[in-house]
């Protein structure tokens, strides 16, 4: 496979809510020894975008390329790496935000391969763009001491133990990040995953792994005390982080009896902050950007364990979000991204940036 001497990429002149990304040329970059230049196929979409967008957060040169989630080919190979890539690989990773030769609203990217991982066969673009970042948000919350710092992880040894005669309590759990946070719990051996979402979905969630789902509109922190069924519960992962969400998981484990942590995956509200205080309860925003150094003990072994054909995806441990693709290719983003910021649920919304050559 040869590589362009340059690609299109949808650059977002300044931030605003209403700017309009402009697809124009970049020169295509090459891999360093330790890197990978990947042809991207699918990327997804995920509200860190459509924030940035609107904020201008992360971001001090403009124009500036957005996106952090992706799948595709390898397209070259860095001379320190090629025994462990070959050109033409499907592979899936989370880019880096504010790098923008590592951004994926382009058609081309380069990426340290050690934060790369295999796509299965049986799993297709679409599906795998979808994976890294939301999986590293719950691997953080889970994992890191910015989060709960459960230990082992559960790709290490005894990592399907952690959650033996205790609960695990996920609030969203139709969302993206929801569903993996739901597969998490079970791969580290959680006894009963509770979580909450609107009744169409609750089937699904059971399918990943929820031992028991209540609908979103009605369940209050009485109602995920009684599911817990008296196990015990050190955290509260909510994967949607609004102030009422926020609010909700300091009432769960107030109401249990608790002292533990609301893990948020978006900003602390005040006053959740503020009520949570009062009863020793601390709400906690992690961040999952899994190339930071502090973070690739667990992001690089992550890869690992969730690609290639004998990795969690391929064995059907761990289920891929479901996918709803926006036509169009970069030309398409922007409508993607406000469909992701109307709101979506149940699915992951994913661009295929090649339509736009």
């Amino acid at each position: 496979m040869s590589s362009p001497q340059t690609h299109l990429a949808a650059l977002l002149p300044k931030s605003g809510a209403s700017v309009a990304h402009t697809i124009d040329s970049r020169p295509t970059p090459s891999p360093s020894p330790s890197e990978i230049l990947i042809k991207i196929t699918a990327t997804a979409i995920n509200p860190v975008d459509w924030k940035v967008r609107d904020l201008g957060f992360f971001h001090s040169q403009w124009p500036a390329i957005l996106g952090s989630d992706a799948a595709g080919t390898v397209a070259a190979v860095g001379s320190d790496v090629q025994s462990s890539f070959q050109v033409g690989e499907r592979v899936f990773f989370q880019g880096i935000i504010g790098r923008y030769e590592s951004c994926t609203f382009q058609q081309y990217c380069v990426m340290p391969a050690a934060l790369v991982g295999r796509t299965p066969k049986k799993v297709g673009d679409e599906e795998a763009a979808g994976v890294s970042l939301a999986t590293l948000a719950v691997v953080t919350g889970f994992y890191d001491q910015t989060g709960q710092g459960l230990s082992p992880p559960p790709w290490e040894e005894g990592g399907e133990k952690v959650g033996k005669g205790k609960a695990a309590v996920v609030l969203g759990g139709s969302s993206s990040v929801g569903q993996y946070a739901v597969q998490f719990a079970r791969l580290s051996g959680f006894e009963r995953v509770v979580t909450n979402s609107s009744s169409k979905h609750f089937e699904h969630l059971k399918g990943l792994g929820a031992t028991q789902v209540l609908d979103r509109s009605q369940a209050d922190a009485g109602e995920f005390g009684k599911a817990v069924g008296g196990l015990d519960v050190g955290f509260v992962y909510d994967a949607i982080s609004e102030k009422e969400t926020q609010r909700l998981g300091v009432e769960i484990l107030h109401a249990l009896g608790k002292k533990g942590n609301v893990i948020c995956v978006q900003g602390v509200n005040d006053e959740a902050k503020a009520e949570g205080e009062k009863v020793g309860v601390e709400v906690k925003q992690i961040m999952g950007l899994g190339s930071k150094p502090e973070l690739r003990p667990l992001s690089e072994p992550l890869m690992k364990a969730l690609g290639g054909e004998d990795g969690w995806i391929a064995k059907g441990q761990l289920v891929p979000n479901r996918v709803e693709v926006v036509n169009g290719g970069l030309k398409g983003l922007d409508d993607a991204l406000e469909k992701n910021k109307k709101g979506v649920s149940g699915v992951k919304v994913v661009i295929k940036p090649q339509e736009s050559a």
